[in-house]
């Protein structure tokens, strides 16, 4: 007979705090996203984050988590009615992986890990805001966040982690390469080509308007990513530490990467760069954190900040304005990821690998695989956000009129600034504008010449 159902008190604490880790990720990157933005256009790009947080959460508990970790139905989907938000789980039995064989499962309450892969959820449809600042309407984004989780990142958390066919074919992704990065990057490329270019981009140099506020998002973010990644095991054993000590070699390597490439192609070294190679490193460690050994996690950060220092210069050469380099670093760097489980996965770390990587001597299988659910992955991202985007455009619109985007995103949308931007003493064209380059709210803007309107970092 087997025992009675029985809470793994460890674990759900373990579980709970990684679940707090995990949802400051999404403060972490509004200050990240905010601080890389224009001063003009801050507070909304907070307050894309911020919303998603509303949003998700509640579509998360009434259905979403039902189609993520339901029932499979045809490889597709999770079943609806599983865990709908009507239904209450309290009882001795309501543990997460329970089964009849096993009626404790992970010992973890099912809200626990429900609130766990909130998270997920929520900061995965905030990463996509990056790429489309300063032009995008607040009512078009939320109803973009809402039905983009709908119809990609419900069904596509099926897919890799709630047996849906991508998890069939044996692809691997621990915690979310495809699922979370690829899928975000691909959407943010999507939005980018529907929404077009910032009036004035690439003439103006758009710089960060904060470089404290990109370092301290990028530290937040850091730190609860050991929530995502070692959370991910669920329980506290050997892989959660080597999920952690993984995740912290991989990203310290990445940020030397980074740097490495602005010494030899700048001639300095920046705060942003090493910011940014921070959070390259942390993206492509997120798939094959629990399958790689240390040294081969320390490999991955330096290619990754390397090869995602000079991914985001590639908007300049095709034309597309990515606003915070969502493609550069979390497109690309999914994408280095989930490669390198099929590279250098082994068995001999995690007995999940059930092929090793290629330089593992386990030949191109498992490569092929996860190249493979990584483009299933892109493509159907990439599609339902263009289509969710052009249809948004189309009817309510989704991009604010140039005249607001030069005036101000923040003043337009939410009728307030992040930054008192008055001049002290009541007088004309000194203080803070005179400081910044710009000319009082109240003097006329010019169409001609947006260089004069920009507030500059």
């Amino acid at each position: 007979m087997p025992e009675a159902p029985t809470i793994d008190t460890g674990n759900t604490a373990w579980l709970l705090v990684s679940t707090a880790l995990v949802l400051l990720m999404t403060p972490g990157l509004a200050l990240f996203y905010g601080g890389l933005n224009r001063s003009k256009g801050v507070l909304n790009m907070m307050m894309m984050s911020f919303s998603a947080i509303g949003l998700v959460s509640i579509l998360w508990l009434f259905y979403g988590f039902s189609l993520a970790f339901g029932t499979d139905q045809g490889g597709v989907i999770g079943n609806i009615g599983d865990y709908l938000g009507t239904k209450t789980f309290l009882g001795e039995g309501d543990l997460w992986g329970a089964t009849a064989e096993n009626p404790s499962g992970t010992g973890i309450p099912l809200y626990v890990f429900m609130a766990f892969q909130m998270m997920f959820a929520i900061i995965t449809v905030a990463l996509i805001s990056g790429a489309i600042s300063d032009r995008t309407k607040f009512s078009g984004w939320l109803i973009f966040a809402g039905a983009w989780a709908t119809l990609v990142y419900f069904p596509v958390a099926h897919w890799v982690w709630g047996g849906g066919f991508i998890f069939d074919l044996g692809a691997l992704d621990f915690a979310g390469g495809t699922a979370v990065h690829i899928n975000a990057g691909a959407a943010a490329l999507a939005l980018v080509l529907v929404l077009g270019k910032r009036a004035g981009w690439p003439r103006e140099s758009m710089k960060p308007h904060n470089v404290p506020f990109v370092a301290l998002g990028a530290g937040l973010l850091w730190f609860g990513w050991f929530g995502f990644n070692a959370g991910s095991e669920l329980t506290a054993d050997g892989i959660t530490g080597l999920a952690f000590i993984n995740t912290q070699v991989a990203t310290a390597a990445a940020v030397l990467g980074w740097l490495i490439v602005e010494k030899i192609r700048d001639g300095k070294p920046t705060l942003v760069g090493a910011s940014s190679g921070a959070i390259a490193g942390l993206v492509a460690i997120t798939p094959a954190c629990a399958f790689i050994a240390p040294w081969a996690a320390t490999l991955l950060g330096l290619v990754a900040g390397a090869v995602c220092a000079l991914a985001v210069s590639l908007k300049y050469k095709l034309g597309y304005d990515d606003s915070l380099d969502v493609v550069g670093v979390h497109f690309v760097g999914g994408w280095i990821g989930c490669l390198w489980i099929g590279l250098f996965g082994s068995s001999e770390v995690n007995a999940l690998v059930a092929n090793d990587g290629l330089f593992m001597g386990g030949g191109v299988k498992q490569l092929g695989i996860q190249a493979l659910s990584a483009l299933i992955v892109t493509v159907y991202s990439f599609v339902v956000a263009f289509a969710l985007g052009f249809a948004i455009q189309k009817t309510i619109g989704f991009r604010i009129s140039r005249e607001a985007e030069i005036d101000g995103i923040d003043l337009a949308e939410h009728a307030e600034s992040g930054y008192d931007l008055a001049p002290a003493g009541g007088g004309s064209g000194g203080g803070a504008f005179a400081m910044a380059g710009i000319k009082p709210a109240s003097a006329p803007a010019e169409e001609s010449s947006p260089v004069s309107e920009k507030i500059s970092g």
